[in-house]
């Protein structure tokens, strides 16, 4: 994915997080939560320019998942 438009990466940090369900955001309960990662990480050949807007949408997303449950 991280050889595709700046486009397709959002959507698919949005499917994936938007998938797992909202976070809870009380530290003293137990919810769902998400760790996103990268498997076995990231090619030699990956622009760093793509995993920067996949970071970027990763923690936009979140944050936005995040107030909608505040």
């Amino acid at each position: 994915m991280l050889f595709a438009q700046s486009a397709q990466i959002e959507a698919e940090v949005v499917a994936v997080l938007n998938s797992f369900g909202a976070p809870h955001t009380d530290m003293n309960t137990t919810g769902p939560t998400h760790i996103f990662n990268l498997g076995h990480g990231i090619s030699q050949h990956t622009p760093p320019e793509s995993v920067e807007v996949l970071v970027n949408a990763v923690h936009a997303h979140s944050r936005s998942m995040r107030t909608a449950r505040a």
